[in-house]
């Protein structure tokens, strides 16, 4: 008996350069819980970064860096294009200019 193998998860992953700290701030705070709310949850969150290979200009140690993990690409998606996330998508581009994408994965090895 075979048993059907389970979604593979979806990854957000941001690379973003505030130029608008009180309104990255503003967004931050609201975005949580629209996160939340689909049953994802935050791996990385900013914290520090070291550029250590390839050659891009928007590659610097002041970039920030978000990774959100989602239970699957519908999901992420959904999330994504969702009426609670629409105005925190127009807020987060007013203070920053980011890269954004989604891609699955299992989460391990």
């Amino acid at each position: 008996m075979t048993h059907p193998s389970p979604m593979p998860k979806a990854y957000l992953i941001a690379e973003l350069t505030i130029h608008d700290w009180d309104a990255y701030e503003r967004y931050r705070q609201q975005v949580v819980s629209t996160i939340e709310a689909v049953g994802a949850r935050f791996i990385v969150r900013g914290g520090r970064r070291r550029q250590m290979e390839g050659v891009d200009e928007a590659h610097h140690d002041q970039l920030r860096t978000v990774i959100v993990e989602f239970p699957s690409m519908d999901v992420a998606l959904a999330w994504y294009e969702s009426p609670a996330y629409a105005p925190l998508i127009a807020l987060r581009r007013s203070a920053s200019q980011t890269r954004l994408f989604f891609v699955e994965g299992s989460g391990a090895g």
